[in-house]
């Protein structure tokens, strides 16, 4: 019964592209452990605040990190 945890910065993705996270997060265990345990396979989205994320002694918001989407 796997479970996996994708952190991400809150207000950064759509409730839309989470889903899309999970199932195709779960589409590649399945691929791995086989079909069979589809209905046992974790995934969860989980929503850090805006500025408690930090990467190399800066904390990040959801604004750097659309930024950095928009090729910024």
């Amino acid at each position: 019964m796997p479970l996996v945890d994708i952190q991400v910065l809150a207000g950064v993705f759509s409730a839309a592209e989470k889903q899309s996270m999970i199932s195709k997060v779960t589409d590649v265990m399945v691929s791995i452990e086989g079909e069979s345990m589809r209905g046992v396979t974790w995934v969860r989205v989980i929503d850090v605040p805006s500025g408690q994320w930090g990467i190399g002694g800066k904390a990040l918001t959801a604004d750097d990190v659309k930024a950095i989407q928009a090729g910024g």
